[in-house]
């Protein structure tokens, strides 16, 4: 493991738990190390007034309680094992305006977005509320655990938002990759309904010939037949006045 990154939250400094010698892994005694180098802290002067078992029980459990809301860092280096708790020095105000401008510094370092969304933006956020509880639980353990309620809240309402922007995108893809294929299909059915039409367009060309042809046909033949009885009813007229004129020839003596 890589050692992790410089954090908003306040750590102490590292502490060597073990170091691997070939294949054999040994505990050493803790040993603090500076986060700029290797060399061991120089020791640290003990308080002048010793604290009581009541405030000893208390500070063991804000560091219980700090250890569980945010756990201890654990990497190796060099094939030491190094543990890096958080800290339980109380913040003065000073502090709270140093991370404000550590908080100013990383955005602008790491070039987050101010506006939209930004992974970075909500990484450095998500540390200075971390911080902030760190804070607020060394001086009232209850009020920082109702704080981690309220960061555990809001990260699974993060992930819940998260979860349904990708099952909506997710589902945008699906629709767009069936109506790109409904269009194909639909394209497909167009062109297959454009050909039958040009085949009855077809079909109603060749039925209207057809249909003048026999139109014409039959006006011809009923020309034939209609001159055909005009000649004939003229010829019935024409041999019924020679009939009449030879009968009024053959009446005609008779009658002097």
């Amino acid at each position: 493991m890589i050692p992790p990154t410089v954090s908003l939250v306040k750590y102490d400094n590292p502490v060597l738990i073990s170091k691997t010698v070939g294949d054999k892994t040994t505990r050493v005694p803790a040993k603090n190390k500076n986060m700029t180098g290797d060399m061991p802290l120089p020791p640290v002067v003990a308080p002048a007034h010793k604290p009581s078992a009541t405030e000893a029980k208390k500070q063991q459990q804000t560091e219980e309680i700090l250890n569980s809301i945010l756990p201890p860092r654990e990497w190796q280096e060099t094939g030491q094992l190094w543990v890096q708790s958080v800290s339980s020095t109380p913040a003065t105000r000073v502090d709270v305006i140093k991370l404000q401008e550590s908080l100013d510094t990383k955005l602008m370092q790491r070039q987050a977005r101010e506006t939209g969304i930004c992974p970075v933006r909500r990484e450095l956020y998500s540390q200075v509320f971390d911080e902030l509880i760190r804070q607020v639980t060394i001086n009232c353990a209850e009020r920082g655990l109702l704080l981690l309620r309220i960061r555990d809240e809001i990260r699974m309402t993060v992930a819940a938002y998260q979860t349904l922007y990708e099952s909506s995108v997710a589902f945008g893809m699906r629709k767009a990759l069936q109506a790109e294929q409904g269009k194909a299909d639909m394209e497909k059915q167009i062109l297959d309904l454009q050909g039958e039409k040009k085949e009855l367009e077809n079909l109603l060309a060749a039925s209207k010939a057809k249909c003048e042809e026999i139109e014409r046909r039959e006006a011809e033949r009923r020309a034939v037949e209609q001159r055909k009885h005009d000649e004939e009813l003229s010829l019935i007229k024409r041999t019924s006045q020679q009939l009449k004129a030879q009968l009024e020839s053959i009446l005609a003596p008779s009658k002097k």
